[in-house]
């Protein structure tokens, strides 16, 4: 599929076919082996351990929607990496943040940001945010003979839909199995204990500034019960990657705004370690 250009200075015929404006499928069609699903593993003995993301967090807000995650990637029982990033834009209104085998996970983003790019310029327009949520599953279920063998990957998607005027959020399954949450989801080694932090204090009518705190106070619990999620490191000032999705598109908060949202938490839980509390009635 290489072009030739010293001799003809012409395209390979691959790209000068007609077909799908999906970049997924023309790979599919011309070099499947390249596709991350498609690759065969070598053969090991004893067990394996490859870096790993942790802890995903969502929360819809009237305008929009937050994308935030912890920093931390462990390998097993270690700590592999503390500054890691896991929430990329997928688009001008969309972010995926991902979860699971750190080095699939960040291939397969990228794949997909190539993938929404592709179609766009095949087509002049921009897919749906639905559309973008339907592709993304494709990619991962491609992905299943390699999370049948350990290595899976578990995104969570999130993204403004300019349709419906709204933000919106998808979770996923390994198999590629696709959900629209409502309101807040998480996804993670931590997000048993994240989802149950939002759960108490998540409210239709949060504003973008309380949407904030919301996923920050949930990365903070996740983190104080699972040791694979990275809380808010003030010695090294590693802070949560989150960023925002409304009408004017993605906007990552700079190490300023995060820092100050993660301090404020952590102000305090030095006088309430167990966070804020939800009405009892």
């Amino acid at each position: 599929m290489e072009a030739n250009t010293r001799s003809t200075g012409r395209l390979p015929a691959a790209f000068l076919t007609p077909g799908s404006s999906s970049f997924m499928d023309f790979l599919t069609d011309h070099s499947p082996e390249m596709l991350p699903g498609n690759r065969s593993l070598p053969p090991v003995q004893g067990a394996f351990e490859a870096p790993h993301g942790t802890t995903i967090v969502a929360a819809a807000f009237p305008g929009g929607v937050v994308l935030a995650g912890d920093r931390r990637a462990t390998m097993g029982n270690m700590i592999a990496q503390r500054d890691m990033q896991k929430v990329f834009p997928a688009d001008e209104y969309s972010a995926v943040g991902i979860a699971g085998t750190a080095g699939l996970a960040i291939e397969m983003v990228k794949l997909f940001q190539l993938e929404l790019e592709h179609f766009e310029k095949v087509e002049g327009a921009t897919l749906s945010l639905e559309g973008k949520a339907n592709r993304l599953s494709t990619m991962i279920r491609g992905n299943l003979s390699m999370a049948m063998q350990g290595l899976a990957v578990v995104p969570l998607f999130a993204g403004y839909d300019v349709d419906r005027e709204k933000g919106r959020i998808f979770s996923y399954d390994v198999t590629g199995g696709r959900s629209e949450e409502r309101g807040y989801a998480a996804t993670g080694s931590g997000s048993l204990f994240a989802r149950g932090s939002m759960k108490k204090l998540y409210r239709d009518d949060l504003t973008e500034e309380q949407a904030l705190t919301l996923v920050v106070q949930a990365l903070y619990d996740a983190a104080d019960d699972d040791s694979a999620t990275g809380g808010p490191d003030l010695a090294r000032r590693l802070f949560p990657i989150v960023t925002v999705i409304t009408d004017e598109g993605f906007r990552k908060l700079t190490d300023e705004e995060s820092s100050a949202v993660a301090r404020s938490v952590v102000d305090r839980r030095l006088q309430e370690p167990d966070g804020p509390r939800a009405a009892l009635l």
